[in-house]
Formats: structure tokens, sequence, C-alpha cells
């Protein structure tokens, strides 16, 4: 499950070369600012149109084709376990949570709390249960942990409770190479890290239309050390780029193609994926909205215009405006989670765990976005039909009002065929009074409290207690939760 045929595509192909085009003129014309010197420089070297006075980048239509295509079409996102492997490019579509928000919903008592390392560790936990959710984004913001130590203790208390992929934010170049030194310490080494980086990071283009330079560095330094990265364009239609959906992906096509093409130069082939999180505004009442249906068809034209290029696409999908997991939450996960996906995109962040804009996780909310994802897994898995799909065996001998009920055929097929959910409500009435009337979130609850308190019962973490005293003796910044 999870191979995605394209057939949800929001722009034709004419619409795909116009906006392809008009993002090349924005490029070439206008350009990229990047506040950084340094790295100005450099690209001067390489061939780019420089303009120091006012920090500007522009892209000459050949030089870019030239940077482009040094940039991967496949390659593949490691776990540590290797049994949770990501292959990009090959038509694969892959699920994760969202990342880096500020505060958590606390069901038992109504109310949310900011969010602390704890978090971290149980969203990981989390994620490494769940089926659907095939690698973990750094969940939120430790705020019991100080801003110089952030990425250390998230991606130490991540790798510590998941063995998928991992992949983070980080706000300045000198947090992604503690968190490099770190992944290097439990790899076995920096050469063994480059031959299989099983972690990932992400940054961002300021829009419009610039590159700050911390993602600068990041990305310099990610190409350079073999680890993926993404400088994923996040523009907002009538706030930081134009209100019309096309004037807005034309943008955001021109950053996300900056952030490949300049990681190019740094390091030709370096594995980069083409980022998108376009989103929109309420503009009645200037309220974010990345709830909204236009958020999700823009990320599905996103990966029409990656694909243009070949390239592995980072794109987002799964976020509600909702305040709590309720029907609002449910309807708009739901819509962008399955456009997107329909689309062909090869990772889909900010898919699970999400409320408030992106503001805010819920736990529960984890478990509900699993078995969305789940559905939409299943409806990209399509219609089997063959000789012994069609059945005509079976149905010639159960006959004018027999039944399938006890037929071999129906136990040969009746769990590759369906998807089962574990959390939605399927029994008769009575049978769900006598149960307490469950719902989804009380299901959601439960399953909740089961994982976490089973895994906090019976283990300390997933990195050999060895190696973890280790990783503590050379980072001493690293704090237990």
């Amino acid at each position: 499950m999870g191979r995605s045929l394209p057939v949800f595509k929001p722009l034709t192909p004419a619409d795909v070369r116009r906006i392809d085009q008009t993002s090349r003129q924005i490029l070439e014309r206008i350009g990229i600012r990047i506040k950084d010197d340094a790295i100005l420089d450099k690209l001067k070297k390489a061939g780019a149109q420089v303009n120091h006075h006012n920090q500007r980048l522009r892209f000459k239509e050949e030089w870019l084709d030239k940077l482009l295509s040094r940039a991967p079409s496949q390659f593949t996102l490691y776990s540590r376990d290797e049994k949770n492997d990501l292959s990009l490019g090959e038509g694969e579509v892959h699920f994760a949570n969202g990342g880096r928000v500020f505060r958590i919903l606390d069901i038992a008592n109504g109310g949310y709390r900011l969010t602390m390392l704890r978090d971290i560790a149980r969203t990981a936990m989390l994620v490494n249960h769940l089926e659907h959710i095939r690698f973990y984004v750094i969940a939120c913001q430790a705020h019991d942990v100080e801003p110089q130590h952030y990425h250390l203790n998230d991606f130490c208390n991540a790798f510590n409770n998941t063995t998928k992929h991992v992949m983070g934010g980080c706000d300045n170049l000198e947090g992604v190479r503690q968190v490099w030194k770190l992944a290097s310490l439990i790899a076995g080494g920096e050469e063994r890290l480059r031959e299989k980086p099983f972690f990932s990071v992400i940054t961002n283009p300021v829009s419009p239309l610039t590159i700050g330079p911390n993602a600068a560095n990041i990305l310099s330094f990610c190409a350079t050390h073999g680890i993926p990265v993404t400088c994923a364009s996040a523009p907002i239609a009538g706030a930081t780029s134009p209100a019309t959906l096309a004037g807005t992906l034309a943008q955001m096509h021109a950053e996300a193609l900056a952030g490949v093409a300049i990681t190019q130069v740094f390091s030709p082939g370096a594995k980069v994926l083409y980022g998108a999180v376009p989103a929109t505004m309420d503009l009645r009442n200037i309220e974010f909205a990345m709830g909204s249906t236009e958020m999700g068809m823009m990320g599905a034209s996103a990966v029409q215009l990656a694909k243009l290029y070949n390239l592995p696409i980072r794109a987002s999908a799964g976020v509600t405006e909702a305040k709590r997991p309720d029907i609002q939450s449910g309807v708009e996960k739901s819509f962008s989670n399955l456009m997107v996906a329909m689309a062909g995109a090869d990772c889909i962040l900010l898919a699970a765990g999400m409320l408030d804009s992106g503001n805010s996780i819920s736990y529960e909310q984890y478990t509900i976005d699993n078995e969305i994802i789940g559905m939409v897994y299943r409806v990209l898995s399509g219609i089997r039909v063959n000789k012994d799909t069609l059945s005509l065996d079976v149905i010639e001998q159960a006959g004018p009002g027999g039944n399938y009920v006890m037929e071999e055929h129906t136990v040969e097929h009746m769990m590759e065929e369906f998807f089962y959910p574990a959390l939605s409500v399927r029994c008769n009435f009575d049978i769900w009074e006598e149960r307490g009337r469950p719902t989804m979130l009380s299901r959601a609850n439960d399953l909740v409290h089961n994982i976490l308190t089973e895994r906090e019962e019976v283990e300390e973490g997933l990195l050999d207690p060895d190696l973890l005293l280790e990783v503590r003796k050379a980072f001493p910044e690293i704090r237990n939760i």
C-alpha cells in the first residue's frame, strides 16, 4: 500500500507550463534576496548573477537548468532499523506528523498547556507505534529546554523513542551541526551516517523571495555532509504572496526551485526535496487558514510542478483550524490529505497530530489521523481486478439466494480487500450502549493511554543503554525527562 497513481491533477499540462514559465521569469527578472555575502560570493563563483548592493541573486535560464539537472530524482530516507526506509521518487506516498508547535491539548481536563521535552518523546513513541505515519517530524517546542540546546534535545529524544526516519526544522547552523554530531555518534561514525542518514532537515525561505543567512548556511551544511534537506516555501495567499492561487503557486514554485538549485551549487547531487507549504488567509477577518480547501488544492498543484522536474516533493496536508478533534477537523484533514496523496506527493507533512492552524497538537489527534491516513492509503491502493477477484466461480457456487460468509474465497480475501479501522465505531445500537457509548475520540484516548503506558512502564528508550550513556557523556546538555 502507498503507491499512488496521480489521479488528481488540479492543473492542466498547459497550466503547469504557464506557472513554471512565470516562476522562471520571477527568478531571472526579480531574483531571490539572500542575506549573506559569503553565500552570495560562493554563488557568484559558480556562475550566478549577483548584485551585492541589494543582495539579489538572479537565475539565468541555462544556469537554472544546469543546477536542477544535478538534483537526484530518487533517493531514500533511511530508518535506523532498516524496516521503515522510505523510497522517494518511485511513486510511493509517505505521511508524517507536523512540527514545532508550542502548545498541546490535554483531553483529560479540556485545556491547553505549553509543550515540554516529554511531549517530543511521547509523540515519537506514538509515531513509532502507528502504522500509517511513516516517519517522525519533531513535533513541538520544548519550553523546558534552553534555546541553544533545543535541537540537540529534540533529536536525541526522537532517536530514543522511534526507529523511523526523523525530520526536523533547525533554527541555525549550530543547531544542525549539533544534531549531525549526535547522529554521527549514534550511527557509528560520520561515514556511516553519510551512507545512510536517518535524519533530515527542514529550513524555509521567507516569502516573498528571501532566503535568510540561517537557511542558506543550513542548506550548505546539509548538502556538503550528505544530510537530506528541504527549503520549504510557505507563502500565504493574500499576505506574503498574491491573493490568487495561480500567483501564489508561481511565487512558491520560484522559491522552491531556488532552494533546490542553490543546494546543488554547494554539492552537486545533494539529496534535496522540493518543499511546498502554500497556505491561505481568510481575508474577511485576516485569519490564517491552513485548513482551507485551497491549501489542499495548492498542495496537489505543487506536486505537479515538482514532478515537471522529476523532483521528490515534501508537500503538506492534514491541517485544520479546529481547536479540538471534532467534525471540522475530520472534514478539513480528510479532504486535504486525500487531495495531496492522490496527486502523488512523495512526503506529506503536517498530516498527523495538528490542530489550531498548526499551532497545537493532541495525542489523540495522532491516532485519529493515523486512521484517516489508513483510509487514504486504501484509496490509493485501488481495486484489484483479475480472474480471482472477479469471483465468477464463487458466485456460481453460491448461486441465487446464497451467501458468501463461510466461503474459503471470503476468508482468503477479507484482510487484504478491506480497511479495518481501529477507532471508528462499528456496532449496532444496543451493543454501543452496553459498551458505554464509545466515540472515536474516547477510543483514541484509550489507545493513547495504552501505547504510552506500555512504553513508559517497560522501556527507558530504544537506544542501547551503553550507547545512551556514551551520548550523555559526549553531550552533557542533553536533559533527562
